[in-house]
């Protein structure tokens, strides 16, 4: 029986070895295993203040373009507007350019004379485009 105790008692010393051996090297193991992730951890919370940071500053940056589209838009509808109100007058008179020309010389030719009728003096015309010689 004493044989008997003694193959337990080092069944039991072996297996207490192997146990603090196991557990020691666990140890190590999870130890390894959490300074990784927590610098792990730290990388990742610094990139994501890194892309807030970013996501902050785009952000300003959508804002200050959509600001700028809005007045840009309002400029060009403006614009816009007021080509449309000159639009009939300058060019969809549906006069042609020569119908242009010889109405502008027509009336060039009455301010002559309306300007020899005030002064009382014969104007001779300056040769240019509207004129003919």
């Amino acid at each position: 029986m004493v044989d008997f105790l003694e193959v337990i008692l080092s069944d039991f010393s072996r297996l207490e070895a192997e146990t603090v051996s196991s557990e020691a090297a666990e140890l190590a193991e999870y130890k390894k295993y959490m300074a990784e992730s927590e610098k792990d951890k730290a990388l990742k919370e610094n990139e994501k203040g890194h892309k807030e940071e970013k996501i902050k500053a785009q952000t300003s940056r959508l804002h200050a373009a959509e600001e700028e589209l809005s007045i840009n838009q309002e400029q060009l509808d403006a614009a816009v507007a007021y080509y449309e109100k000159l639009k009939p007058e300058c060019v969809d008179s549906g006069i042609t350019y020569e119908q242009r020309v010889k109405n502008r010389e027509a009336e060039i030719q009455s301010l002559e004379e309306a300007l020899k009728i005030l002064t009382g003096v014969e104007w001779q015309p300056v040769e240019g485009p509207y004129t003919t010689a």
